[in-house]
């Protein structure tokens, strides 16, 4: 299929590692002009140049969102070459902190990053999609949004929030070629979710290695219906449909990827 992409500009945020890179990798295998973001200018152009070697469009920009003057500098760049169709809000963070752990200073600095960052973006880039007749904004959330636990509650608390903004951007956006949408990932193995199921497994009875400590860490921790944790292109793929022409009948939706670990039908 056709995602008609080509022509197109995209800015993935969050972009030189995990679920972003393999995001931007995939909008570029499609056609799209990319532009690759992270804080760390090493690792940030390493993924825009293996892009341009694989045959892509591809540029760096380098940035903190949650500073007001930093997204401004980051818009501005991701401009610089042309304006961006397709904005993919998928910076962020979170800490592994209880209830007792998470101080609201550490609220408030999660819901800068992960919320309030996305608004930065969408303020500088969406007008001008508007104004031109098409648009796409992806927002990456989770499926603590909805059935959050005991743990990381200003993390899921974010999440929620990015859900939730998704949804009214959408309204807001109505007629005018531009839509607003989010996929919601399960348990999606990482780099870093590798590593920190490897150190903590054998201490959970999990196994020694790898091959022991996957199946019985997703039965532990998210278990589905698929009964293994998801890869990066999984994601990726959701976004790049939702991007693409194909999906323009596609408004304040939610993309579940996560291999039924959400218990619900709607």
């Amino acid at each position: 299929m056709d995602l008609e992409l080509a022509g197109r500009r995209a800015l993935v945020t969050g972009s030189s590692a995990g679920l972003g890179e393999a995001t931007v990798r995939l909008l570029a295998a499609e056609g799209a002009a990319v532009v690759v973001h992270g804080r760390d200018r090493e690792r940030t152009e390493a993924v825009a140049r293996r892009i341009r070697e694989a045959g892509g469009t591809a540029h760096a920009v380098v940035g903190d969102l949650a500073d007001d003057d930093g997204a401004a500098e980051v818009a501005c760049a991701a401009t610089a070459d042309g304006p961006v169709d397709i904005l993919v809000n998928n910076a962020g963070f979170y800490r592994h902190l209880s209830w007792a752990e998470a101080t609201p200073e550490e609220w408030r600095r999660t819901y800068d990053v992960n919320v309030v960052s996305g608004v930065r973006m969408i303020r500088h880039l969406v007008p001008a999609m508007r104004a031109r007749g098409w648009g796409r904004v992806v927002t990456i959330g989770g499926g603590l949004a909805s059935q959050p636990t005991d743990a990381l509650p200003q993390y899921s608390a974010t999440l929620a929030a990015r859900h939730n903004l998704a949804v009214s951007l959408a309204r807001e956006l109505k007629g005018t070629g531009v839509t607003s949408n989010t996929v919601s990932p399960g348990a999606i193995l990482v780099d870093a979710t590798r590593d920190l199921l490897t150190g903590i497994g054998p201490g959970h009875g999990w196994g020694e290695t790898w091959e022991e400590i996957g199946p019985n860490a997703v039965r532990a921790i998210a278990p589905n219906d698929q009964e293994r944790f998801g890869e990066p292109g999984e994601i990726a793929a959701a976004v790049a449909y939702l991007c693409s022409a194909q999906a323009q009948y596609v408004s304040g939706a939610t993309i579940r990827v996560d291999g039924g670990l959400i218990r619900s039908a709607f």
